[in-house]
């Protein structure tokens, strides 16, 4: 009887690691799909794409704090804005032009700023980390512009340069090079990402959000998992924000913005948190929309936004793809 159920135990083990292998294929395919067709549509606007995957990633670090582990923040752009000024700084004052290197940088910076920002928030619950995330991205934001020495003040870093990828691959004007960069970065972060969820820690962060009570009892340190949690989000956010300054060449205030920080909760809640395919769609629909309707009505564009986030927060109240997949497993459990 025992070797029976031990028997079924590994075999339904079996299964849902072939699952979860499947759904990661499939996540890779989904990737690599629509950087083709963006590609295709945009051919002329390829900066837009890059941004968009320089501001995917993020919010998938946004998710893996607030999503999977309950922590509140509107104040992410910090560890984002770190990781895009550690990478323009090596480069402006330094000299240091390889992209890669240059990303390197920015994971240093942008793990560094979470360690830092995950010190601070997670010393309060609730609301009060609301407020603990708002002082710090001002903190982070008037640092940089008295800083300007290093960072350029208000002014913006300029100077930034980047060697051709493996000393073959120029940054041309056309943003071809950026582009396949921007989407070899996503590729390598979200695979990492999620085999990093479906981890021990990864369930234990999740448990965290659920009972830390319970988590405590067990002999765990929800602080300690939290800050490691914080300062992993920050080497992600620090991948986009190198990113961003690889391919634009500058970086500015804005990558340090309350703005910044509230948009990229906004992507996240649209396309549904807890979810790493749930971030990368609420940030592709979110900025593609802004984009189609600031240029389609310049004077109204908020207005379209504000209804739509009313909208899927009325009708679609765990974002777009999680609502989707809620529904598709509904479906599914009712065929069977």
């Amino acid at each position: 009887m025992a070797a029976i159920m031990n028997t079924e135990t590994a075999t339904s083990a079996s299964t849902r690691t072939h699952r979860s292998w499947g759904r990661d294929a499939a996540g890779v395919a989904a990737i690599l799909l629509v950087a083709v067709i963006g590609y295709f549509v945009f051919p002329d606007n390829l900066a837009l794409l890059t941004r968009i995957v320089a501001v995917a990633l993020l919010v998938l670090s946004l998710d893996l704090v607030t999503g999977y582990c309950g922590v509140a923040t509107l104040g992410h752009a910090a560890l984002f804005g770190s990781g895009a000024y550690a990478a323009g700084i090596v480069s402006a004052h330094y000299g240091i032009n390889d992209p890669l290197l240059m990303t390197l940088a920015g994971i240093v910076g942008g793990a560094a700023a979470g360690l830092v920002s995950g010190a601070v928030i997670l010393r309060g619950h609730g609301l009060p980390q609301l407020v603990l995330s708002i002082a710090l991205i001002n903190l982070f934001h008037e640092f940089a512009n008295k800083a300007s020495g290093w960072t350029g003040g208000s002014d913006g870093l300029s100077g930034i340069s980047a060697d051709p990828i493996f000393g073959y691959f120029e940054f041309d004007l056309y943003g071809h090079t950026a582009y396949a960069f921007a989407i070899a970065l996503l590729l390598i972060v979200f695979v990492v990402l999620r085999l990093l969820v479906r981890s021990p820690f990864g369930m234990l962060c999740r448990g965290i959000k659920e009972d830390p009570v319970r988590i405590r009892a067990m002999g765990a340190s929800p602080k300690a998992a939290l800050m490691k949690m914080y300062v992993i989000s920050g080497a992600v956010a620090g991948v986009g924000g190198a990113l961003n300054a690889i391919t634009t060449q500058v970086v500015g205030l804005d990558s340090l913005s309350f703005t910044m920080s509230a948009e990229s909760l906004v992507m996240l809640v649209l396309g549904g948190t807890g979810s790493l395919f749930g971030a990368l769609s609420g940030t592709v629909i979110f900025m593609l929309f802004e984009d189609y309707v600031s240029a389609a009505n310049p004077f109204h564009w908020l207005t379209m936004v504000g209804a739509l986030l009313i909208a899927v927060v009325l009708f679609a109240p765990k974002g777009l793809y999680g609502t989707a997949a809620a529904f598709l497993n509904r479906r599914k459990e009712a065929g069977q």
